[in-house]
């Protein structure tokens, strides 16, 4: 799946060298600059009931009914607030014509002190979700690594992070056997590890038909004086590890193609920091993975690029990155690049999305293509904060643009990467 969504939000923060001989850039008319692509934005989460909140996903139904997300509850009053992230679910809610509004009252589902990331729903079970999780409150003694220049990035690898699942909603049984729809989500359930291995385990994502689980595992042994974590499958039939992408260098966010031919990540591989996105063409055989045919890297630059996801038509990813800002850091922003094995990396275009101050990250569709759902720093500012906190968003996406044309999506443009980020 994702790194810990605290990566690019502490860079985002993080104090900075005095920039005083550098004005700040004026904001951008980011409705009317996003509107060829997305339209309607809607705050999902928000800053009273939430001091940060992000990394979400659909379900798996058109139109999508719920999301889950890690966040960081505003504490009581008197209390200190949680230093790890809980798990969510909540269900969206429309007005009469079927335009998503918010969400209802947010269910947390992870055990209390626990520290949290990348949930995902079965696609085939509907009660049920998996993601990250140390159960327990985890130790003090967490590896962390990941620095570019002088920004302080918190990237955290509880060695206690685990895979977990957790029977969530309520699931009415059909006439006939099987399950039926799903109901409200359930209080007082516990989550159970999937599987256990050493050191940490997460990022996780199922294949379309619910048998095969996408991980990230943190190997024994660091590199380069850091933690090094590998990609692997997870056959849940029959219990059996495939290692996938073992190479020297974080690898890790990843998420199978819609056709589950293929996975995309992002990596630290020439161990820089700047991190780089790849896909790899999954080698099956007679319905198991058995490896990687061929690895092909989609961006080469001078900028943080993570969190890449599939979009439904195959075509093409999005991710976060730094390329407006790739001196300092503080500016994110989501990109399209387009995926075409045949092609060099220098030669893939792409374009810009998001044209907000600070944080546009994490971005997801829902499995029908017509909604995307990001983590973003561009609602209201809470005074005596620095910034607007990071909440999660989601924006229609426009039925007359090029994410609704995945074909036309880079026609008559420019490619949108400034200059700057050219390695």
């Amino acid at each position: 799946m994702t790194l810990t969504l605290a990566l690019t939000l502490a860079a985002c923060t993080a104090a900075q060298p005095s920039t005083a001989h550098q004005p700040e850039p004026q904001p951008l008319d980011w409705r009317t600059l996003e509107a060829p692509l997305l339209v309607n934005h809607v705050q999902i989460t928000t800053r009273d009931r939430f001091v940060k909140a992000g990394e979400a996903y659909f379900d798996h139904e058109s139109p999508p009914k719920w999301i889950i997300f890690q966040a960081v509850p505003v504490p009581v009053p008197g209390e200190k607030e949680d230093p790890h992230y809980a798990m969510y679910v909540a269900k969206l809610t429309r007005d009469a014509t079927g335009r998503i509004t918010g969400i209802d009252e947010p269910l947390r589902i992870s055990p209390p002190g626990s520290a949290n990331t990348c949930g995902w729903f079965d696609p085939v079970n509907p009660s049920r979700v998996i993601y990250g999780s140390t159960i327990e409150p985890p130790s003090n003694e967490q590896k962390s690594g990941f620095q570019v220049g002088s920004r302080r990035y918190v990237w955290m690898f509880p060695a206690e992070m685990e895979v977990v699942q957790q029977e969530v909603f309520a699931v009415a049984d059909r006439a006939g056997g099987g399950a039926g729809p799903r109901g409200p989500a359930r209080e007082g359930t516990m989550p159970s590890v999937l599987f256990s291995l050493p050191n940490y385990d997460a990022e996780c994502s199922f294949t379309r038909d619910g048998r095969f689980v996408l991980y990230a595992h943190v190997r024994d042994e660091p590199t380069r004086g850091r933690p090094d974590a590998d990609i692997c499958i997870y056959d849940t039939q029959t219990g059996e590890h495939t290692p996938l992408v073992v190479a020297d260098g974080y690898d890790g966010g990843p998420f199978f193609s819609p056709d589950d031919k293929w996975i995309c990540y992002r990596s630290d591989r020439r161990g820089d920091d700047l991190l780089q996105l790849f896909i790899a063409e999954i080698d099956w055989m007679d319905g198991r993975p058995v490896g990687i045919r061929r690895e092909i890297q989609i961006t080469d630059d001078s900028a943080v690029n993570w969190a890449p996801y599939w979009h439904p038509s195959g075509k093409f990813l999005v991710y976060g990155s730094s390329a407006v800002d790739p001196q300092r850091h503080s500016n994110y922003e989501v990109f399209a690049v387009e995926v075409d094995p045949g092609k060099p990396s220098a030669n893939l275009r792409q374009r810009r999305v998001t044209f907000a101050a600070g944080a546009d990250v994490l971005p997801v569709f829902s499995d029908d293509g017509k909604l995307m759902m990001w983590t973003a720093q561009r609602g209201p500012m809470v005074e005596g904060e620095p910034k607007p906190s990071s909440q999660v968003w989601i924006a229609e996406v426009n039925p007359a643009g090029g994410f609704a044309k995945p074909g036309t999506l880079f026609d008559n443009l420019p490619n949108q990467r400034p200059e700057s980020a050219a390695k």
